[in-house]
Parts: structure tokens; C-alpha cells; sequence
């Protein structure tokens, strides 16, 4: 079972019981999954491929544009340590939900800004943060946030070399950048 460069915690389940998971999308996955595995609470992450169309893609599909899954982090954290809302803080202020199909220089549906949950109160909790941040982007004259929330959608796990990238070779790329614009919470 592969185990986590930084956190030395399991990357495959099971997890341990109490733990939940989320699935982020905040662009190219190496620099969001280094924000969440940073956070205290946080059981283990992954970077992998969700989202799209097929089964078990490879880096090279995903970028193709062809099969439409989203770089995404998974985020297993123990919710008496880190609750989901402090999770959703870090997301929404660590990139930019606005620009579509794109973080950046980045572009493609890979890139797309998305919060994958497990369940309808994960599900709720998180549209009433993109309504509440949606408010605090309005107030400043920004553009609509086109973040795609949804119940969790099959997980693909990315090839080895991109997990904990960041961690491995710490002055490789990292194009995340937020607005600015503090979370203040929903």
C-alpha cells in the first residue's frame, strides 16, 4: 500500500473509520495537494482523476481534454481534528473559482475549479459556501464562480510520480494563486 511522502499515513483505504473524504479541483493538483496535506486534522491526500468519462485514465487522457475528468486532490481528514467548513476555507481562498476551464496559465477541463462530497450534507454545506464567497466576490466586483459541486464521482488514482510532487521536488511548478478575498465562512 503506497504510503504518503510527508504525512507517512496510507494513500489507499481502507481509512481508518472515523476519517471522511472530499474530492478538490483547484487547477494543476501538485500545488493543492501540498495546501491540504500542510493542514492539521488531515489523515492523508492523494492527487488523482475524477469527474470524466472512463475508467482508470493515465495523465496523457486527462490532458487530452478527451475523457473531461478534473485534476483532483483527495482529502481524507478526521472531522474532530479539521471540520469541513476550515477544509472549504483553504478551497476557496488557495485559487481562482472563476475562470472555467482553466487556473492561470493552465487551460483544459482538467483544470476546472470542483468540490466532490460523499454525501447531501457535505453536498449542502458546500453550495452555501460557494453562495456565501459568491457574495464576498460580488462586493469586490469579481466575476461569478464556476465551480463544479457534486456528489462524489469515481476516483482514479494519478501515476505515482505525481503524488506529494511538490514534496519530491520542492521548486517544481506551482501556478496556484487566489483572489485575495478572505473566506469568511457560511
Amino acid at each position: 500500500m503506497p504510503t504518503h511522502t510527508v504525512l507517512a499515513s496510507n494513500m489507499q483505504p481502507p481509512f481508518p473509520p472515523h476519517c471522511e473524504q472530499v474530492l478538490f479541483g483547484m487547477g494543476c493538483f501538485w500545488g493543492a495537494e501540498r495546501k491540504f496535506w500542510q493542514l492539521p486534522g488531515v489523515y492523508t491526500t492523494a492527487v488523482g482523476y475524477a469527474g470524466g468519462t472512463g475508467e482508470n485514465p493515465s495523465y496523457n487522457d486527462v490532458c487530452s481534454g478527451l475523457t473531461g475528468h478534473a485534476e483532483v486532490v483527495l482529502v481524507v481528514y478526521d472531522p474532530q481534528q479539521r471540520s469541513f467548513e476550515s477544509l472549504l476555507s483553504c478551497f476557496w481562498q488557495s485559487h481562482n473559482p472563476t475562470q472555467g476551464m482553466r487556473q492561470g496559465n493552465d487551460t483544459g477541463s482538467q483544470y476546472r475549479s470542483a468540490i466532490y462530497v460523499n454525501n447531501d450534507s457535505a453536498l449542502a454545506q458546500a453550495e452555501a459556501s460557494q453562495q456565501c464567497y459568491q457574495k464576498q466576490l460580488d462586493a469586490r466586483g469579481l466575476p461569478a464562480i464556476t465551480t463544479e459541486i457534486l456528489l462524489m464521482p469515481p476516483f482514479y488514482y494519478a501515476e505515482d510520480y505525481h503524488q506529494q510532487y511538490l514534496d519530491k521536488n520542492p521548486n517544481g511548478y506551482c501556478g496556484l494563486g487566489g483572489l485575495g478575498v478572505a473566506y469568511s465562512g457560511a
